[in-house]
């Protein structure tokens, strides 16, 4: 295991009085944005990435080094041009803040876009705002200075089977080569967590075969959708789909029903703390944790010993 990395919120900053909160996800709903326009979309996004700034600072105070982006920070912004916020300047200039102090510290930063992304639908309307919500993380990710590869992954599932699963996965293959090339550079795909939709061995076969794109190994999703494979089948067959000099990214959650001892909950239900251990087989790979309690679930895990014995 190399990193442990949360995702988007930090529980402690954002549960704070409003008038002191620290958060990247400010947005508002589409009437707001209507009524509104441009100029507060403008001035949220200012405030999300200084406040991804402050989160990258107290994230290096605390030694990790693993990060992902909320996909919010630049509200609405599939409506507009980012050049035409009336902040741009002011955005762009702290977009590379970010950018140059994650790189100077080793930081790695990913997203993972909403589930609304289709790339493997049918129509076209559909296919047409995937590729916009798609550019606009390429292009947020080119502000930031991030590279062109996996290693700032944005990471999205193929999102539907539509009654044919080949059909769907050849769909998704010809659709990722209408992307742009800042957002095919760094796509990765991940793994689902019913069987009516796409195991490891489905994606290797489907998608990694065809198009090249790394495959983000779940491992919550691979429990309740193996796939015929075992939890070290999957996961080595998902970490032979990256290139060799760029570490793997894996997901790691457990079922809130289980930690709960609720059958009613659903399964796929993400726990709040991770009791572990995360089991790596002996390869390194960055851990991004997917648990409700974000960074405390985090820092709680790596205090356990279970992440210390697994260390040693």
């Amino acid at each position: 295991m190399h990193n442990l990395g949360y995702a988007c919120i930090n529980k402690g900053f954002s549960e704070r009085p409003k008038k002191q909160r620290i958060t990247t996800n400010r947005t508002m709903i589409k009437r707001t944005f209507h009524e509104k326009g441009i100029s507060y979309a403008s001035e949220l996004a200012l405030q999300n990435v200084r406040d991804f700034n402050t989160i990258l600072q107290w994230n290096l105070e605390n030694n990790i080094y693993f990060y992902r982006l909320s996909s919010d920070m630049i509200p609405w912004a599939s409506e507009y041009e980012m050049e035409d916020l009336p902040d741009y300047g002011a955005i762009l200039a702290a977009c590379r803040r970010a950018g140059n102090f994650a790189k100077k510290h080793g930081m790695r930063l990913t997203s993972h876009p909403g589930p609304f992304n289709k790339l493997a639908s049918p129509k076209e309307r559909v296919f047409q705002l995937t590729y916009k919500d798609l550019k606009v993380h390429g292009d947020l990710f080119d502000m930031i200075g991030l590279p062109r590869t996996p290693y700032a992954k944005l990471n999205i599932h193929v999102g539907a089977a539509y009654g044919d699963k080949p059909f769907a996965l050849d769909n998704f293959c010809r659709n990722f080569e209408r992307l742009p090339e800042n957002v095919r550079s760094r796509l990765t795909v991940e793994n689902d967590d019913k069987t009516s939709l796409y195991s490891t061995q489905e994606l290797y076969d489907g998608v990694y075969k065809r198009i090249g794109i790394p495959i983000v190994f779940d491992f919550h999703h691979h429990m309740l959708h193996p796939g015929g494979q075992t939890e070290q089948e999957a996961l080595e067959l998902a970490l032979s789909t990256w290139p060799r000099t760029i570490i793997p990214v894996v997901h790691y959650a457990e079922s809130r029903s289980v930690e709960y001892n609720n059958p009613k909950i659903k399964p796929q239900a993400h726990s709040d703390y991770i009791n572990g251990p995360i089991n790596d087989y002996g390869h390194c790979v960055d851990v991004m944790i997917e648990a409700k309690y974000k960074e405390l679930a985090l820092l709680k895990y790596r205090n356990s010993n279970n992440y210390i014995q697994a260390a040693k």
